[in-house]
């Protein structure tokens, strides 16, 4: 259904994406992982063809350049951050879309109703909160039917109760042979939502891994997920490392390795560092590979 061939770009002198190649076929689930700037939304970008770039992208046969516009009319994209008028009326939202991608009509109700916002196409955007406004952005991504859905850090925004709510939907639509490619920094929701995984780091791609080969790469009984200013992460990787641990950065912080029973030790060492810790998370590795194992068995188990 994708296939990515040989593709690099730059943002002047920077290189965001390195001849990268892989391919998705129809169906499948693919997570994209990395730290910020590892290229990740640079090269959705590119699948959606709105950066010029080396190499080809092509969906279903339709490259992307060449057949722009036959080949975005395959995918539903939801972006990270939601570019709503706040004044416009939910049901207005639906039709404005739904008319940009030459739908003639939409079911407002049905289309709400399938993404969990029954009986609210008659606010207002702005009275919407964060989550509903995500099912918003993924009913208007879902419309028309696309075989191809992609997502950009979709849940960064959310707090831990709407985070789970979105991907408890997102997982129950993946299905009906429709593929995805996702752009996270979550272990539970990669668990949750893929089938592979690529990891990406300095535009390049690393490795392409099955989910349950990604999860129990971790090697510890949990993993930390440490939220910690962009400025002090570099300091934070150093004091770790020297500490014994093994960080990686990724998202808004690093994620590091730890045995069960020493998930207070980190927290130690960046103290003594004088390295505040913003927030944290904790996802235990056993958890986030049944998570991946729950995951896989109800995919075989659909019609």
């Amino acid at each position: 259904m994708i296939k990515i061939n040989h593709v690099s770009m730059k943002f002047g002198r920077s290189v965001a994406v390195s001849d990268a190649t892989f391919d998705i076929p129809a169906g499948d689930s693919v997570a994209l992982w990395g730290p910020n700037g590892a290229g990740k939304t640079t090269l959705i970008r590119c699948v959606l063809g709105l950066l010029r770039f080396r190499g080809s992208i092509s969906l279903d046969g339709r490259d992307v350049r060449r057949d722009g516009k036959r080949a975005r009319l395959l995918v539903g994209y939801v972006p990270q951050e939601l570019g709503f008028h706040d004044e416009l009326g939910v049901n207005e939202a639906l039709r404005f879309f739904a008319a940009l991608k030459g739908l003639d009509a939409v079911d407002t109700s049905a289309t709400l109703e399938h993404v969990g916002l029954a009986g609210h196409g008659g606010k207002r955007v702005r009275e919407l909160s964060g989550g509903m406004k995500q099912r918003l952005a993924l009913a208007i991504a879902l419309l028309g039917n696309p075989p191809v859905l992609v997502l950009d850090e979709v849940t960064a925004s959310l707090d831990a109760v709407g985070r789970a709510e979105f991907v408890g939907l997102l997982e129950r639509l993946s299905g009906a042979g429709r593929t995805l490619l996702f752009a996270s920094h979550r272990l539970d929701e990669v668990a949750t939502l893929a089938r592979r995984v690529v990891e990406l780091e300095q535009g390049r791609v690393r490795r392409i891994t099955p989910v349950a080969a990604f999860v129990a790469g971790t090697e510890h009984g949990a993993v930390l997920h440490l939220h910690i200013a962009a400025h002090a992460r570099q300091e934070a990787m150093r004091s770790l490392s020297e500490g014994g641990f093994s960080p990686k950065l990724n998202g808004v912080g690093l994620l590091v390795p730890v045995a069960a029973s020493q998930k207070a030790a980190p927290f130690r060492v960046l103290a003594d560092a004088r390295i505040a810790v913003e927030d944290f998370e904790v996802v235990t590795s056993a958890h986030a590979a049944d998570l991946a194992t729950r995951a896989r068995e109800r995919r075989e188990t659909q019609p």
